[in-house]
């Protein structure tokens, strides 16, 4: 009887010995676990930062390539020409004439002028000649 006790005691403690370990390696991969999910996070934010400083990079470099007047002050061999860019055909005399454009287009646009406009002559011309 004493035997078959001593038997089942240690039965019982390597059982025991079992679960706990079985608990302890539980409890590593969760913390292992958890310590992945902390990297993810941190890469994860790590790289919306640079995305963001990047796109504020981007931005301000758009801003400062956009007024002529900011390179000023640079000098390094860029066009500081504050000449406005003209068409190829500015100087031409004859600049808004239009071939071919006959006399029924020109009266079917709109006039936001209640005495000149198409409908106010025609009825003038009705109505009061």
């Amino acid at each position: 009887g004493k035997q078959w006790y001593q038997r089942r005691v240690r039965a019982f403690d390597s059982s025991s010995d079992d679960s706990s370990s079985d608990e302890d390696d539980t409890n590593e991969l969760l913390a292992e676990l958890a310590r992945i999910k902390r990297e993810r996070a941190n890469d994860r934010a790590k790289q919306e930062a640079e995305k963001a400083a990047e796109a504020e990079r981007i931005r301000k470099e758009n801003i400062l390539s956009g007024n002529p007047l900011l390179k000023l002050g640079s000098g390094s061999g860029q066009n500081s020409d504050f000449n406005v860019k003209r068409r190829w055909d500015d100087d031409v005399v004859f600049k808004n004439c239009a071939k071919g454009v006959d006399e029924d287009a020109k009266n079917d646009r709109f006039i936001n002028d209640t005495l000149r406009s198409e409908f106010h002559k025609k009825f003038m011309a009705k109505y009061i000649q």
